[in-house]
């Protein structure tokens, strides 16, 4: 289900970044995706109805299970509600289920601001650094081996080619998995966003910038090998506040 991470032109719209995702989707994941895309882009606000099956229908040129289905992913989301003699209701943006891994794509191509990768940067503190932490007392053999494999393809890799972001993704991942922490793990949606986003709008193409990028990922894997939780957490952090400082550089 992981989109692609290979750069391509994100374009600036009213101050958004507009990421497409790249995905090959079914009739009814792409009518999902557009309505949901409207949603987050505000184009339906909160409590707002949706067009009828009618009009919608002739928009997507979907057979009429096809559309259901569609609303159904949007309901399952979090995005929408059905209401008896009310229809196909907008919910509000505290409803939306913002863990699931296409309500964060979908922020991508609606358009992302300093305020997403913000939130995004807030929650990746609130739980990487501990997962650094407990991986560094759990590792096991096979999980430093990931991690030093997702190093590995980033020293080996363009800093802004696909083989770079996979590498890049594949290490915070296998930090998360080396946690033992089921709940950790499931963050890896959130992750992925937060460093697609980070490749799209600036990958760590100066020398400078790469060999930083580089040498405070290869801290975590150290901490972790060493078993320093303090270590491996700091290094986490140090990781997350750099992308955002290449962020703020890129604006």
């Amino acid at each position: 289900m992981r989109a692609p991470l290979a750069p391509s032109h994100a374009r600036a719209a009213a101050g958004l970044v507009v990421i497409p995702s790249g995905r090959t989707r079914s009739n009814h994941a792409e009518v999902a995706r557009s309505l949901g895309t409207a949603i987050i882009a505000g184009r339906y606000a909160a409590g707002a109805k949706l067009p009828g099956d009618g009009e919608l229908l002739a928009a997507f040129r979907v057979s009429r299970p096809v559309l259901r289905e569609s609303v159904k992913t949007l309901v399952a989301k979090g995005l929408l509600t059905t209401k008896a003699r009310v229809g196909t209701v907008v919910r509000d943006r505290a409803a939306w289920n913002m863990f699931d891994a296409d309500v964060l794509a979908w922020h991508l191509e609606a358009g992302i601001d300093r305020s997403f990768l913000r939130d995004l940067a807030e929650i990746r503190l609130a739980v990487e650094p501990a997962a650094a932490a407990l991986a560094a007392e759990r590792r096991t053999a096979d999980d430093l081996a990931a991690l030093e494999a997702g190093l590995a393809r980033m020293r080996a890799e363009p800093s802004d080619s696909d083989g770079f972001a996979e590498g890049d993704l594949a290490l915070h991942v296998a930090i998360a998995v080396a946690s033992g922490n089921p709940f950790m793990r499931s963050i890896g949606g959130v992750i992925e966003v937060a460093l697609r986003a980070s490749f799209q709008l600036s990958a760590p193409v100066a020398t400078a910038e790469r060999e930083t990028t580089l040498a405070a990922h290869a801290a975590i894997v150290a901490a972790i090998a060493a078993r320093d939780p303090a270590g491996a957490a700091e290094a986490v952090r140090h990781v997350i506040h750099n992308g955002l400082r290449r962020h703020g550089a890129a604006a």
